[in-house]
């Protein structure tokens, strides 16, 4: 118990450190003294120079932090990088990988233990303790050191990172180049960041500038004295039921409130410049440290008291002053979970690029990225947000980098890929007009995925043979309510009216999982297995029936309606939404509307509907893939969570057999399949789904000229020898070696790697 609370201790002082260099000094100092080893020691590995970096140390020369280096594969640090697991020695010198430094100002030392500092599978340093005398270190200190190197390999990434952005990472020491997350949305940028946060959250609070540090002074005091008037309301309210020990936190709260500490540090801060809402929340976190650092379980637990009065603090701060947000010219949106309705907030003609710590490459932001045509980068896992507001960066959604405050010679190559990229869109340019044929005479349809209003005169809008998925859930998301019957009328007649004759299939209202509705709250353990798709439709039919009776009314006398149901699991479901679907129609005829039955189809996105194609295609005038959610059900894989981010691969051999059982299920029945996930718009995948038979494929406006560029290029034929060549792989990675090298030969590498 008291090594847990250690641990617990140590964790806490890490995480709270403002840079790299305070993180290691805090886990030297206190690891040296849990264990009582006479040494100490961090060495972080710089894999592009080779070498193993002393960062720092509590019981050998200061002077040698970051100069002292070991060669990769030399000494013991060398071996325990090369082994990934602790390793534990009582008589070190006797090692025969054993390496003396003199430059230390070390002795010979006997005992010791170091152990990996491990993240994402990758070994970012060595944490090592030492023994004058020979000691052979304890199981319980072995299990303490790893499970503190476990813990603190994140702490230590992201104090790395928010010591790269300080300045704080000298040219001597390791430090990041980029930060790295999953390549979300194909594309370069350069522009300046605007951080999107949630408001009663001081984790996120971006660090700015004070503009009128008077006003905000009042401002600070105003909320510090509604905070203190409800407490006090709250505690008269509790006074009777709550126990002696839990009146006095009141109490405790009121003192720190009405004392000058906490206010006057505050005011101190933002009249040397801080903004009140990041200035509050430095100030929170310096007085929650110190309860964090203590031994005693009671007194530390007061950190999170201290910290739920900063959110009081902070709400009445914000009720005050509504956000008023600047986006400059060239705005990437950065965030700890961007939302896409806070995507669509931003001016188009202003947005450049977005950047999150978490989500995927196939998570709902991303989708809307990709539809604007923006690069993305998400699952940036150690992402400093509140350190990067104003700043310039790069976001190259290729291979998923972020590069913040950029030295000037990337800022140039970027810049040069930039204009590359420019060449390059001229070229896609000439293939406005041309079929999307294949140099074997094969037409292959491509339609459009939206959902987004300004996407109704875009270049998918003329290019496009139709729409293959209108998202209907996105006007939902953006409003405050349910949409009515006539609204929705409205919002689909649009859309119908400006492809007629051209068909427009409108997805019916697919929400849950990444796509909730502010105003219809449901909170679930697991949102992707959970109550979402057409789920939600059975569930309250009177939602389905008005969107289906808009639906239909809309199409009035333009009869280029499809209906396409999402989240299909059982033949059960189809045939219960087949009768609201009849029921509905039925009834706008004994209104007097003059209605027609539209083409109906089903989404194949779980695996279950894989396996009853047929069952399915009996019953339906078409079927479209969503390989978005059927490659995150095939893989077990969330597609939302970077911690398994690089396991969601849509060209895993298992997502093209599924696919291929699709197709030919379908096809003995001559039901027409399309693909209408994201996969249909990566020129890679568009080429495997060519060789399938995929009757048509439906993407987002930016990725609709690549993909023609791509089946304008091969055979159908050498499209399928590439398919038969995939499906004997057993690795995406493979797969997309396989289909780079394809697309390279024929000159077309520009379409998934920068430039040109």
């Amino acid at each position: 118990m008291i090594m847990l609370n250690i641990l617990h201790r140590i964790v806490q002082e890490v995480n709270s450190a403002p840079d790299l260099h305070s993180a290691l000094e805090v886990i030297v100092r206190e690891v040296k003294r849990a264990v009582k080893a006479d040494v100490c020691s961090v060495y972080l590995t710089d894999y592009e120079a080779r070498k193993h970096v002393l960062s720092a140390t509590h019981g050998l020369r200061q002077e040698a932090v970051g100069k002292v280096s070991l060669p990769m594969h030399r000494g013991l640090i060398g071996l325990v990088c090369e082994r990934a697991e602790p390793i534990n020695i009582d008589d070190a010198p006797s090692h025969p990988r054993y390496l003396f430094v003199t430059d230390t100002g070390e002795v010979p030392y006997h005992g010791f233990l170091g152990v990996p500092i491990i993240q994402n599978r990758k070994v970012l340093g060595v944490l090592v303790v030492r023994q004058r005398q020979p000691r052979k270190f304890e199981d319980n200190e072995v299990t303490f050191l790893f499970t503190l190197a476990a813990q603190l390999a994140g702490a230590i990434t992201h104090a790395r990172a928010q010591g790269e952005l300080n300045g704080i990472a000298g040219s001597d020491t390791v430090h990041m180049r980029y930060l790295e997350g999953r390549p979300s949305a194909s594309g370069v940028a350069v522009g300046k960041v605007v951080v999107t946060y949630r408001l009663d959250d001081l984790d996120v609070i971006p660090d700015r500038r004070s503009e009128q540090p008077e006003l905000e002074i009042a401002q600070l005091k105003h909320a510090v004295a509604r905070v203190e008037d409800s407490l006090r309301r709250l505690q008269s309210r509790l006074g009777e039921v709550l126990p002696t020990e839990e009146q006095a936190l009141f109490d405790a709260l009121l003192l720190m409130l009405g004392s000058d500490s906490l206010v006057t540090q505050t005011i101190a801060r933002i009249t040397q410049g801080e903004w009140v809402q990041s200035a509050l929340h430095h100030t929170i976190e310096e007085h929650a440290r110190v309860f964090d650092r203590m031994d005693d379980i009671y007194l530390r637990e007061r950190a999170s008291d201290i910290r739920d009065l900063g959110r009081r603090i902070l709400m009445c701060l914000q009720s005050d002053t509504p956000r008023e947000v600047h986006y400059p010219a060239r705005t990437i949106l950065v965030g700890e979970d961007v939302s896409g309705v806070e995507l669509m907030e931003v001016p188009h003609e202003r947005l450049v690029g977005v950047v999150s710590a978490r989500g995927s490459g196939a998570s709902h932001v991303a989708i809307i990225a990709r539809a604007m045509g923006i690069p993305a980068v998400l699952g940036v896992t150690d992402l400093p947000t509140a350190r990067m507001e104003d700043r310039e960066v790069v976001v190259d959604g290729y291979r998923g980098r972020v590069y913040v405050s950029p030295a000037a010679a990337v800022l140039d190559e970027y810049r040069r890929l930039l204009e590359e990229e420019r060449q390059l869109s001229l070229e896609l340019e000439e293939l406005k007009g041309q079929k999307a044929e294949t140099t074997d005479g094969i037409e292959v349809p491509l339609y459009l995925n939206t959902g987004l209003a300004a996407e109704m005169h875009s270049l998918g809008a003329s290019e496009a043979g139709g729409v293959g998925l209108y998202r209907t859930e996105l006007p939902f998301m953006v409003s405050d309510r349910f949409p009515g019957e006539r609204a929705q009328i409205a919002n689909y007649r649009a859309v119908l009216e400006a492809f007629a004759p051209r068909p427009v299939t409108l997805r019916t209202l697919d929400i849950g999982g990444d796509k909730p509705l502010p105003y219809f709250p449901f909170h679930e353990s697991n949102p992707f297995l959970g109550w979402r798709g057409v789920r939600v439709s059975l569930d309250h039919p009177e939602i389905f029936l008005t969107q289906i009776r808009a639906m239909l009314r809309a199409a009035i006398g333009l009869d280029n309606l499809h209906i396409m149901l999402p989240m299909i699991t059982t033949v059960s479901e189809l045939d219960g939404l087949m009768l609201l679907i009849q029921r509905a129609h039925d009834e706008l005829l004994e209104e007097g509307f003059p209605v027609a039955m539209p083409r109906v189809g089903v989404m194949v996105e779980v695996p279950a509907a894989v396996f009853q194609v047929a069952a399915l295609a009996r019953r339906v005038d078409f079927i479209s893939v969503g390989t978005n959610d059927l490659t995150q059900y095939l893989l077990a894989v969330d597609r939302n969570n970077p911690h398994v981010g690089e396991l969601y691969d849509e060209l895993h051999p298992a997502v093209l057999k599924a696919l291929v059982m699709v197709v030919e299920g379908a096809a003995k029945l001559n039901c027409r399949v399309s693909v209408c996930g994201e996969m249909a718009g990566n020129p890679m995948a568009a080429l495997l789904l060519l060789g399938m038979g995929i009757d048509s494929l439906s993407m987002n406006a930016g990725s609709l000229l690549k993909v023609k560029w791509v089946i304008r290029s091969f055979s159908r034929a050498r499209a399928r020898q590439l398919l038969q060549a995939a499906l004997r792989m057993e690795d995406a990675s493979q797969v997309r070696l396989l289909m780079e090298g394809a697309l390279n030969d024929m000159g077309l590498a520009g379409l998934v790697h920068p430039g040109k």
